[in-house]
């Protein structure tokens, strides 16, 4: 499988790691940067730019997954999923791994490199990049939607549509939990 990677400074010397760590896992690993430590660098242009590859190759029927690491993992997956047909996950388990693939088909993890030891990370990513979409047709229906939302702006009719306004609650009313 062809991996895309995408970074900032806080996660270089992770990414020197990952990459050596995958291409003996047998995987064609491609490195969108940075290339040196410079502790003033933006990951957004790193980030998106693997994100894009990801989309690119996926749409040539090349299986490919991308990750994207910096300190939190926020910034980075906040700035994939800007790429249109992204779908950015932030895992932080072994479960969040598993259910980014099973349920969301994520095509990019996000990790926080100063978060979890390197260890850690890697078995989060191992497992992302063998757990595969299950398919299920509510999963597949709730991409869909994101799919469209992406692409035109489209949401599935509001329930509430043509039904009167919901209260409003403001700081003048009080909540008592025992009145039921």
């Amino acid at each position: 499988m062809r991996i895309h990677i995408g970074t900032d400074h806080a996660g270089l010397e992770f990414s020197t790691q990952l990459q050596h760590h995958l291409a003996e896992q047998g995987h064609e690993v491609v490195d969108h940067g940075p290339i040196e430590y410079d502790p003033l660098d933006d990951y957004p242009a790193f980030c998106i730019r693997a994100a894009q590859a990801v989309v690119r190759d996926q749409a040539d029927g090349v299986e490919t997954l991308g990750v994207v690491f910096g300190g939190s993992g926020n910034g980075e997956q906040i700035a994939a999923n800007k790429v249109l047909g992204v779908r950015a996950a932030l895992v932080w388990s072994i479960a969040t791994a598993e259910l980014a693939r099973e349920h969301n088909d994520a095509n990019v993890i996000a990790i926080g490199a100063r978060q979890h030891t390197f260890d850690e990370a890697v078995s989060f990513i191992d497992r992302f990049i063998a757990t595969p979409f299950s398919g299920e047709e509510r999963h597949a229906r709730r991409i869909a939607q994101l799919a469209a939302y992406e692409q035109d702006g489209i949401l599935v009719p509001d329930p509430r549509e043509g039904q009167q306004e919901p209260d409003v609650l403001d700081a003048s009313d009080s909540f008592d939990p025992e009145a039921g």
